[in-house]
């Protein structure tokens, strides 16, 4: 349905003019989040690129509204409306490395390189646009598509949940924020702080102090620790046998009462763990290898080791490992952990899937550490898995649009272990724009978009706002 006019409406070489001259207006606005001002909740950059976005879909003749500076809103028309359309215009700081201005956007060979060409700038002009197609071709629809464009998703979507307490969801909901073909299960997150106690020791040898990560949803790339009583000739060994079979590095610096070890691996994003190497959880395996006095720093460290041995991202020495065919494995990441002379305290970040329950994570991962003297501080909930079912008529027909523009044979709806901007809203899916194989740099430098990808993302997104508002 639709899809030779949609083809040959896209196929007009003013299509690519107008989408990239629409995406360098809004990366020409670096809109990363400041300290709130009257009227700015989120600081003046995602305000002026507010703004921008809103002058823009009015010169492309939408009805707007600016929602007291929280997000701002565009309609396909004045009809009840059953589609919301959810991107951001906040994007993250621009770190160092470009090689090019990151508020400049650079088109060469057939790619875009700015920051938020594709989180989310880039997508949210492909949604608008699409829009626009939808009404320039005429096509018959008996609601309204309203585009909401937010200001603080990269630091807690603030800006959604003020929108969402006042005003009420819509039947259907996407965002273009994240993969395509279809993301209709995000996992449940538990992330409780925990420790324990224990007088101090003058034992010798003992580990004095130990320290990594840097947060809670990324895979510590450093970790490092004071022995007090082994110098380095003691433990050189050990940090070799563990870089080989870990692919960690250590360094290790001698002193009159002991020695230091430096530990780095590899960060990865804490729903991916086993992309990175955990540092805290290889060093672990060089201390469990020393022969450590009989004191509560070294009670600690072997059950730690125990507990959270590296490579097992499943939590199966903590007794949680699980996971459905819908859904997929419970992953875990030791991300924090700071140790002294009378305690610890640490972090982990589960995400887990649709099959787990309170008794199956929370209370198995609780009792699994009082077997070892350590608590779980305070009482941190499990949130829920966000699941819309693969036979509702939302996910149905997007892979149906994804597959007629692709040419892929009957795609299937994914899950994944991060949240994306409808994570909290019923019936919400994410949907585009990145597709298997590309990588856009997200949050790093040179981030990128491939032109091509982005009007393939344009034809998508105008038959699927087609099909559910006919």
């Amino acid at each position: 349905m639709y899809q030779k006019e949609i083809e040959a409406y896209w196929n007009d070489p003013a299509r690519e003019q107008e989408l990239v001259a629409a995406i360098s207006r809004l990366v020409g606005v670096k809109s990363v989040k400041g300290e709130a001002e009257p009227g700015k909740p989120f600081g003046p950059g995602p305000a002026a690129a507010l703004t921008e976005a809103l002058s823009l879909c009015k010169e492309l003749g939408f009805a707007v509204t600016d929602y007291d500076h929280y997000v701002g809103l565009a309609d396909l028309n004045d009809k009840e409306t059953r589609l919301h359309i959810l991107g951001h215009l906040d994007v993250v700081g621009e770190g160092s490395g470009w090689s090019t201005d990151p508020y400049t956007c650079v088109e060469r060979d057939g790619m875009l390189y700015g920051r938020g060409v594709s989180d989310d700038k880039g997508p949210v002009v492909c949604a608008l646009l699409a829009m626009k197609a939808v009404r320039e071709l005429g096509f018959p629809v008996s609601a309204n598509a309203r585009l909401i464009l937010g200001t603080d998703e990269e630091s807690g979507s603030a800006d959604i949940a003020y929108y969402y307490a006042r005003e009420p969801y819509a039947p259907y909901a996407f965002t273009p924020d994240a993969d395509f073909p279809v993301i209709n299960i995000e996992k449940g997150h538990y992330h409780p702080d925990f420790g324990a106690r224990w007088e101090r020791s003058g034992a010798l040898p003992r580990v004095a102090a130990m320290t990594g990560g840097f947060r809670q949803n990324v895979v510590p790339p450093e970790a490092e620790c004071m022995i007090l009583g082994l110098f380095d000739r003691d433990v050189q060994s050990a940090c070799d046998e563990v870089a080989r079979t870990t692919g960690a590095s250590f360094l290790v610096n001698g002193s009159a009462s002991g020695c230091h070890i430096h530990c780095e691996g590899k960060n990865a994003h804490a729903a991916s763990p086993d992309d990175g190497i955990n540092a805290i959880a290889a060093l672990l395996e060089v201390l469990a290898r020393l022969p450590l006095a009989d004191c509560g720093s070294t009670k600690a460290v072997l059950a730690l080791h125990t507990l959270f041995p590296f490579g097992d991202n499943r939590g199966k020495a903590l007794g949680i490992a699980q996971e459905d065919a819908e859904s997929g494995p419970l992953t875990l990441n030791f991300a924090l952990l700071a140790l002294t002379e009378t305690g610890f305290t640490a972090k982990f970040d589960v995400r887990f899937p649709i099959c787990a329950t309170e008794e199956t994570c929370k209370k198995a991962c609780e009792a699994a550490f009082a077997g070892y003297g350590i608590s779980v501080t305070g009482d941190p909930d499990m949130t829920t898995v966000h699941c819309v079912p693969r036979d509702s008529e939302l996910v149905q027909t997007l892979l149906r649009c994804y597959a007629d523009y692709t040419g892929v044979e009957n795609p299937q709806p994914i899950a994944i272990g991060g949240g994306t901007y409808v994570h909290d809203i019923p019936g919400g899916v994410a949907f585009g724009c990145d597709f298997p194989g590309f990588d856009p740099k997200m949050h790093a430098a040179d981030e990128q978009a491939s032109i091509p990808n982005l009007l393939l993302s344009c034809k998508i997104f105008t038959q699927a706002i087609a099909e559910l508002c006919r």
